[in-house]
């Protein structure tokens, strides 16, 4: 049973980290038309007054994503003594701190990219919370640490990794 639910972890992150990349990249290589485009998919030109806080603002989406990767979260927040409840507890209150910290963020970059942080908060998040019911309640915090990052590393590229990407490139697009 243990096994079976820990693929199903792996399935479900393989599915997220694509719903993640594909629409997303499909956009990012849409090769440009030779027609013009409608208004809604030109991009808003760009103010020179706001051109910085639009960079600022992807800058602040690149490091939440690290911040909350499993590796980034167990490194801060790991305490000797915890059980896999406190720190399953303390991740989840973490990553929806630093979400709310960065919640106006959103107006200065683009749908794609706020929705694939989005998408990596509640995934990160679903994860966790996944793992931690398959241990006992007594667990120590260390099984479920452990647990968490096997299933991140087994994978493959971690979704963290493929936001990052979406931002990095978003970000790149807006300095041409």
């Amino acid at each position: 049973m243990d096994v079976n639910m820990q693929n199903l972890l792996y399935i479900a992150l393989a599915v997220g980290a694509i719903a993640i990349v594909y629409p997303t990249i499909k956009d990012l290589f849409k090769k440009p038309k030779a027609k013009a485009m409608p208004d809604e998919e030109k991009p808003a030109p760009v103010n020179a007054a706001i051109l910085p806080l639009q960079l600022q603002a992807y800058e602040r989406m690149a490091l939440y994503t690290d911040r909350i990767t499993p590796q980034s979260l167990i490194g801060r927040i790991y305490q000797p003594g915890f059980s896999a409840v406190d720190m399953q507890i303390s991740m989840v209150q973490n990553i929806k701190a630093e979400y709310e910290h960065n919640v106006t963020q959103q107006i200065y970059v683009s749908a794609t990219t706020w929705e694939a942080v989005k998408t990596l908060k509640e995934q990160t998040i679903s994860v966790i919370n996944q793992v931690a019911i398959q241990l006992p309640p007594d667990a120590p915090a260390m099984e479920l640490n452990k647990q968490i990052l096997e299933v991140f590393m087994q994978a493959g590229e971690s979704p963290a990794e493929l936001t990052a990407q979406i931002i990095n490139a978003e970000a790149k697009r807006l300095m041409r």
